[in-house]
């Protein structure tokens, strides 16, 4: 059965992550014997015949091929070698198949109905496939075997907000659909020049699409150290049609387009369904509640927002970039900067570290890598914290300290920052009179974002009402 050529998602193109799995799957079944090749021409006969059901055709056959006749010495599957080598006295018709995966409720190798569900449904593979526990870790060492040797890690990457920006056609203020009117690339033109092309209008699912800039840089120089999926809230129709605006030559995702459809937790996004391991898979997302049981893996992304009901979605009062007349700046943007730093974990893991490569823990950089972006910064807060608040429970605190920070609670000389939202507090005060940095809470956050220690001048305290 071949997971290549079955998948809905599949192309002319050869998609090597559906051709991987299959060649997996089917690595379970051993050569065949002399006896099945004394079958040969009645097998031949039974392939030609056509069958309504064919996945139901190919397994029952698997299974009168493997599980008819006598067993020999070397049988048919490595089950049924062992059983000789050990000289069990069992009955063929016993299931000696050990159900690496299912589709419906029929092994995808032997072609027994199975009467309960187990291990983790991959529909974004082959609808109906479900794959189980054991079976999922054998295909995660043997690809992370694969991926090593190319010098290769896993980034899961979230669209909404992070990769482009996507409204509905009739959320469109008018002074919008007439500046876009200008700069559409309509859908129904060809996506050949897909590279030169940010803004989309899907009229078939009444949708206005803007992709982030830099984005195709940032796709082709990240597929080059990573093997990327997609990871999307959206339902499926909406995850494929983004994934084909982004990759429209399928170079980067084939069949690694995983949407709500596909999780098997309500309202949150999981590792289990991607078939990397843990240990070195990277995620770019800007919603890090998503996330609630990988937050070591997320590197969190400033919200792009170009249209007005992308703001008002997140109950900002204020302008979109396109109501403000500008994009995001390329060199220098979300997605430029997020680069340079995987390109740092990057190197870090394959070419910094020592010891066995299998063993590292891209996690474990990814903490190293930020640390460096405020080493040697003193950070205190004023008037950012609630009275009588634990400081070092607030997220601003343990922002600081992830980006390698040292947090205070009390000023000394060595403070170079004083972070505050009043200039007429006694730490404001202090910090201008001692000639220090004194910034607004915006700066660490957008350092956060950014990867980039940024200029202070930029994030003025402005001064209250009253003063």
């Amino acid at each position: 059965m071949s997971l290549l050529t079955d998948s809905p998602v599949h192309s002319s193109s050869s998609d090597d992550f559906a051709a991987f799995l299959d060649a997996e799957l089917n690595s379970n079944s051993s050569a065949s014997s002399p006896d099945e090749e004394d079958d040969e021409d009645e097998e031949s006969n039974d392939e030609e015949a056509e069958d309504d059901n064919e996945l139901e055709g190919k397994s029952v056959k698997r299974c009168k091929v493997e599980m008819s006749g006598n067993i020999h010495k070397h049988g048919s599957t490595s089950h049924a070698t062992l059983e000789h080598k050990i000289g069990e006295d069992k009955s063929l018709k016993m299931d000696i198949c050990t159900h690496p995966g299912s589709f419906g409720d029929m092994c995808i190798l032997c072609g027994q109905r199975l009467e309960e569900e187990s291990g983790v449904t991959f529909g974004y593979i082959h609808k109906g496939l479900r794959l189980a526990n054991d079976e999922i870790v054998r295909l995660r060492n043997a690809d992370m075997k694969n991926l090593l040797c190319h010098k290769k890690l896993y980034l899961v990457l979230d669209l909404d907000h992070t990769l482009l920006n996507s409204t509905l056609l009739a959320h469109l203020t008018p002074e919008e659909e007439e500046y876009l009117k200008s700069q559409t690339k309509s859908q129904t033109d060809s996506l050949q020049d897909a590279s030169r092309v940010n803004l989309f209008k899907l009229d078939f699912i009444h949708m206005m699409t803007k992709l982030r800039p830099f984005v195709h840089t940032f796709l082709k120089e990240a597929s080059e150290m990573f093997d990327m999926y997609i990871y999307t809230m959206g339902d499926r129709p909406y995850a494929l049609e983004m994934a084909r605006l982004l990759d429209p030559n399928k170079e980067y995702f084939n069949a690694k387009v995983i949407s709500r459809d596909d999780g098997t937790q309500r309202h949150q996004k999981g590792l289990d369904v991607v078939l990397g391991q843990e240990s070195a898979v990277l995620i770019l997302d800007d919603t890090e509640n998503a996330w609630t049981k990988h937050k070591d893996n997320l590197i969190l992304m400033e919200r792009y927002h170009y249209f007005r009901s992308s703001c008002r979605q997140f109950g900002y009062n204020c302008k979109s970039l396109l109501e403000l007349g500008k994009d995001e700046n390329e060199p220098d943007g979300a997605l430029a900067s997020v680069l340079k730093a995987l390109k740092q974990v990057h190197s870090m893991f394959f070419d910094e570290l020592g010891g066995d490569l299998a063993g590292r823990d891209v996690r474990q950089v990814l903490k190293v890598v930020r640390k460096e972006v405020l080493k040697g910064c003193k950070i205190v807060f004023s008037r950012v914290f609630p009275t009588r608040y634990q400081a070092a429970d607030h997220h601003l605190w343990k922002m600081g300290e992830q980006l390698g920070a040292t947090c205070m609670t009390e000023l000394d000389p060595s403070v170079t920052h004083v972070i505050s939202t009043d200039v007429g507090t006694e730490k404001s005060r202090w910090a201008v009179k001692e000639k220090k940095f004194l910034v607004n809470p915006q700066w660490i956050e957008a350092v956060n974002f950014l990867w980039r220690k940024l200029p202070e001048e930029n994030y003025p305290v402005k001064p209250t009402k009253e003063e």
